[in-house]
């Protein structure tokens, strides 16, 4: 036995099952996350619940939880005298939506106060843009003259497709015309102001400027008025429901956005509904506080951020580590530079998020206000938090990860190496730049790996240089320079943040919190498989070197 612990085996089995077992754990709370986040896409089937009372409730199961009898008499709920000799009694949370009507989404109700429960037939899920869901019967169809159909079916049908094709047509008159409009408008503004700056303002200007400012307002008022009349194509028609408690309510046909009946579906309706959920949740933007509809725009700032971090931080940190470790000597200066990049790896993300503030913002960023934009003073361009500030913040929180894997990389290239080329000829720089670098470059991409896996998961300094609950507009549109950096910008970690935390409506938004979560480890696994195949191009280039 003696002899067996000396050997080391222990310890090799001991490592073995650590790794194991945090392997597995890591696996079981992605599949935890994802189960929780992509069932909320499943269409559940709607129950109707009958009370003893006679009261009925209709909606989705949406958890059922076990409650000890003492808890419930300590509530001073009454309980039947045949209940009291159990332990615990089920309590079931049914989502009812409807909350334009009912007072809340979710009704709690116990086991032993149901009488009956049964599978309504011909009952939806109608998704809407605001207000949620609404769980009901359809009985008929409004048309645009105020006319009933109760053939609704077909009318609808075709009304849900032209609805959504009028939403398409909203949408491209506000991104082309409105928007093109407002910012040549914008810009006359500014060039008036620029000239007023310069005492360069005359009479044949003022003309010019009136002259086009009325166009523009013109402009303006009839491309209102064109999205006042698509408007009016969905308000007047509408389909007409009957909740659980029969009353009849209309929703407008600019409300719907789609219309399933979970009760009536087949396996294969279940699966194509949940995959166009899916695919809606990816594609489209937020409603309702963050706590309904998509996640898009998140989604698209996390990326850039994380490839604009990724071009700033890989040179000045590869260039800093090829100082350190190739051309600077063991000094002084040198022990202070790698003791304050050692010391920075363990300073706090919410620093780097005050730094960001203060420097980028509040210095760089006005200063560039006061030289380039002093005619859109006092409304700050860059001197407020963006897109650039929010790179700018996680290079500096990344670059001593991507200094160290670098440095390291360097370190295992022999010096014979260095030698052998410097002995034929070779400059410094050309070593470095034809045969150092590149024998390095798989470590390189593993610190850059290192360095998105970091900075794509940080919310903190976002919240302080960037980040926003709604952004109006992405980072790229299709207006001169394409890509504005002195935006704010939406970001899957703060987006989880403000749905788990700041929604007015937690309970319904909580699967979203798992669905977010999921989407934003994918994104970062999805980043980090790109580098790692690059990273396994280039150490299979360089295998006969040994390296890395």
């Amino acid at each position: 036995m003696f002899k067996w612990l000396r050997s080391g085996a222990p310890w090799i089995w001991l490592t073995g099952g650590a790794v194991s077992i945090s392997l597995l754990s890591v696996l079981g709370l992605l599949l935890l996350i994802g189960w929780k986040g992509l069932s909320y896409f499943w269409p559940a089937p709607l129950y109707q619940w009958t009370k003893n009372d006679g009261e009925i409730l209709v909606g989705q199961l949406y958890a059922q939880e076990s409650v000890s009898v003492d808890y419930l008499q300590e509530l001073g709920i009454p309980l039947p005298k045949a209940t009291l000799q159990k332990d615990q009694i089920e309590r079931l949370n049914i989502k009812v939506a409807n909350r334009d009507i009912y007072p809340a989404d979710f009704v709690s109700i116990l086991d032993i106060d149901i009488h009956s429960r049964s599978k309504p037939q011909h009952w939806a899920a109608i998704e809407r843009t605001r207000s949620g869901d609404f769980y009901g019967r359809p009985i008929a169809y409004q048309d645009a003259h105020g006319q009933i159909h109760t053939d609704f079916q077909p009318r609808l049908s075709e009304s849900l497709k032209l609805s959504q094709l009028v939403r398409d047509e909203i949408e491209r008159v506000i991104e082309q015309e409105v928007q093109a409009i407002s910012a040549q408008a914008n810009d006359l503004r500014l060039e008036k102001r620029k000239r007023e700056l310069n005492n360069d303002l005359d009479e044949n200007y003022l003309g010019i400027y009136n002259s086009q400012s009325k166009q523009f307002s013109q402009q303006l008022s009839a491309a209102e008025a064109k999205l006042d009349d698509l408007r009016d194509k969905l308000a007047k028609q509408g389909l007409i429901v009957e909740d659980m408690t029969g009353q009849q309510v209309l929703i407008p046909l600019s409300h719907i956005l789609d219309l399933w009946y979970p009760n009536q579906m087949g396996a294969m309706d279940k699966v194509a509904q949940w995959a166009k959920e899916m695919w809606k949740f990816l594609s489209s933007s937020p409603r309702e506080s963050n706590s309904e509809g998509g996640v898009f725009p998140a989604m698209f700032g996390t990326v850039l951020l994380v490839l604009i971090m990724s071009v700033i931080v890989m040179p000045l940190g590869v260039i800093a580590a090829i100082y350190l470790h190739e051309y600077a000597k063991n000094n002084l200066f040198t022990r202070i530079i790698r003791v304050a990049v050692i010391n920075l790896a363990g300073v706090p993300s919410i620093v780097y998020g005050v730094f960001g503030l203060g420097f980028f913002v509040y210095t760089l960023g006005a200063s560039i206000d006061d030289f380039f934009y002093a005619e859109r003073l006092p409304t700050p361009t860059f001197g407020t938090p963006g897109l650039l500030w929010s790179a700018l913040t996680l290079a500096v929180l990344t670059l001593p990860v991507v200094i160290v894997a670098t440095e390291e990389g360097l370190s295992r290239i022999p010096t014979s190496v260095r030698h052998g080329s410097l002995a034929l000829g070779a400059t410094q720089f050309e070593t470095m730049w034809r045969i150092v670098l590149p024998m390095a470059s798989p470590a390189i991409i593993t610190g850059l790996i290192l360095a998105v896996a970091r900075a794509a998961g940080e919310v903190a300094p976002l919240m302080l240089v960037g980040a926003v609950k709604l952004a109006s507009s992405l980072p790229v549109d299709g207006q001169f320079p394409y890509l504005h950096l002195e935006r704010k910008f939406m970001h899957l970690g703060f987006h989880i943040y403000d749905v788990g935390f700041q929604t007015t409506n937690i309970e319904s938004a909580r699967p979203l919190v798992y669905a977010t979560s999921f989407l934003l480890v994918t994104v970062i696994v999805g980043l980090n498989l790109t580098a790692i195949s690059i990273r396994n191009n280039l150490r299979e280039k360089y295998r006969t070197l040994g390296q890395d």
